[in-house]
């Protein structure tokens, strides 16, 4: 025979996550407006780091980015407005959304180099990397 010890966090954990699945705006309202959260890619080049964030929808004057105490802030307001009138009917539906994502940044960044762009509702921010200067060891000779 089998036994289990009851957990009553473990049950409150698995309906939090079975509310959560099938009703998500629930978790992410935010002040009566849905909160927007956009997928992130970042990568390590040799001469720099890139971050790539997914913002469709969203024009380039409605994205803010800033460092401030070592870190990356890309924030900005997505907004949608789409109508569609019939002979016997009228339609608007209209999504708005604020995000914010933030990156600790490395200590090797040119925080005075970074750049951005945002081509295709992608926006790419390159962050370069300072040149440090290696002290390899060498030989000296003596006189």
């Amino acid at each position: 025979m089998l036994v289990t010890r009851f957990n009553p966090f473990k049950e409150m954990r698995d309906l939090e996550q079975r509310l959560f699945r099938y009703y998500p705006a629930a978790e992410s309202e935010e002040n009566g407006i849905s909160a927007f959260k956009p997928t992130v890619s970042t990568r390590e080049g040799e001469f720099a780091y890139h971050v790539e964030v997914d913002l469709p929808g969203v024009k380039k004057e409605d994205i803010s980015i800033d460092v401030k105490e070592n870190q990356l802030l890309i924030s900005g307001e997505r907004s949608f407005k789409e109508e569609r009138s019939e002979k016997d009917y009228y339609k608007v539906e209209s999504s708005y959304g604020k995000f914010q994502r933030s990156f600790a940044l490395p200590e090797n960044v040119d925080v005075e180099n970074i750049e951005a762009a945002c081509i295709d509702g992608v926006l790419e921010v390159v962050l370069p990397k300072l040149k440090v200067e290696t002290n390899e060891a060498r030989k000296i000779t003596i006189k």
